[in-house]
């Protein structure tokens, strides 16, 4: 199978390239959204492989863009929008978050890692959700907690990300 894969982010797109290199295959389409530059660094390997879309970027847009590949899996990266409803009933949408919410529902939205942390948790983890409108709401497909008790921020940010890729390559093989 063969199946168009459209991934997005909004940060520096390091865990797409991560997953990349271990699937052996690249996403046909590649989408950012425009931010300052002072904010992020696109991470290397990408920076010519990525379409650019307004910070905020509309319905019609993310539509037009993404439906160019038909009824492609769409995978979102450390993407900071909420997806539109028209777009995730018309689209079948994954994220990776990186914060345990099926046991700590207060990890959702951005800086799940750094709130972990702050809060003292003894254990945090990554999961992989179906996107519908509402943040970090659907289902969870994927999971995998790990102890974080005594870890530094770095160590945290460093173990959820080889977490989160693992669960993607593991995802995405039953999936494309």
């Amino acid at each position: 199978m063969n199946r168009p894969w459209v991934a997005l982010f909004s940060q520096t797109g390091g865990e797409i390239v991560a997953v990349c290199k271990l699937l052996n295959r690249w996403p046909d389409l590649i989408i950012t959204n425009e931010r300052p530059e002072h904010l992020r660094e696109i991470h290397p390997e990408l920076k010519d492989r990525v379409v650019f879309v307004e910070n905020k970027p509309t319905e019609e847009e993310l539509g037009m863009i993404i439906g160019q590949y038909g009824n492609p899996l769409v995978t979102l990266h450390g993407w900071l929008r909420i997806m539109p409803a028209s777009i995730c009933s018309r689209f079948e949408i994954y994220n990776g978050h990186p914060g345990l919410i099926t046991q700590y529902p207060e990890l959702k939205g951005k800086d799940p890692q750094q709130k972990a942390f702050d809060l003292g948790l003894e254990h945090s983890g990554c999961v992989i959700h179906k996107v519908t409108e509402g943040v970090d709401e659907g289902t969870i497909l994927l999971q995998r907690q790990v102890s974080i008790r005594g870890l530094e921020i770095g160590e945290l940010f460093y173990i959820l990300h080889s977490i989160s890729v693992s669960l993607w390559v593991d995802f995405l093989k039953n999936k494309l």
